[in-house]
């Protein structure tokens, strides 16, 4: 190899990495973080970006037989009297469709994410979160399949499923959490 060569070899050895290589592992060390966490925590946590819209979610819901109702008759993500879909996260839906087809039970949403519920991360406005109409056949088939975990702040017994997902017995209805699509 002549100095020359050398010397071109070793400049290109040195050379920074381009835009698009560093922005490439920087997906890939994201990725990595966010299974690890995942691994960690033993519960699959689905990001933001997967929110669907309004018309997406009733449109999943009706093909999956699983009905809604509000008070207020309306959708409007703004107004409480509403059930609103606007923003619900993916995994959420596929949480609604799986508890549907494991139980065997009718399911009515009565929440969604309208404003009026509790804030935080793993709420109804973030998308992770929607209340069922409490009926003998989810009452029975949530308390004698998942764990019971206890009471919570406010009161509600709490159950969770082997997904992760939790399930609260809030009176007249079901507040679930759902971290991931529960086994879909």
């Amino acid at each position: 190899m002549t100095t020359s060569t050398a010397v071109r070899t070793t400049a290109r050895a040195t050379r920074r990495p381009t835009r698009r290589a560093t922005r490439g592992r920087r997906r890939v060390l994201a990725t990595a973080a966010a299974g690890a966490t995942a691994v960690l925590t033993g519960v699959a946590f689905a990001g933001p970006a997967a929110a669907v819209s309004q018309a997406s979610a009733e449109s999943q819901f009706r093909a999956a037989g699983i009905t809604w109702s509000s008070s207020g008759g309306c959708t409007d993500r703004s107004n409480p009297t509403c059930t609103s879909f606007e923003g619900l996260r993916q995994a959420t839906i596929d949480g609604a469709r799986t508890l549907k087809s494991a139980s065997g039970c009718s399911l009515n949403v009565t929440g969604g994410t309208e404003v009026g519920h509790a804030g935080g991360t793993y709420s109804h406005g973030t998308g992770y979160k929607l209340d069922f109409s409490r009926t003998t056949c989810l009452t029975s088939w949530v308390t004698g399949t998942y764990t019971y975990i206890g009471v919570r702040g406010d009161g509600a017994r709490q159950y969770r499923a082997a997904s992760g997902n939790v399930y609260a017995d809030e009176g007249n209805h079901w507040d679930v959490t759902y971290y991931n699509c529960g086994g879909c």
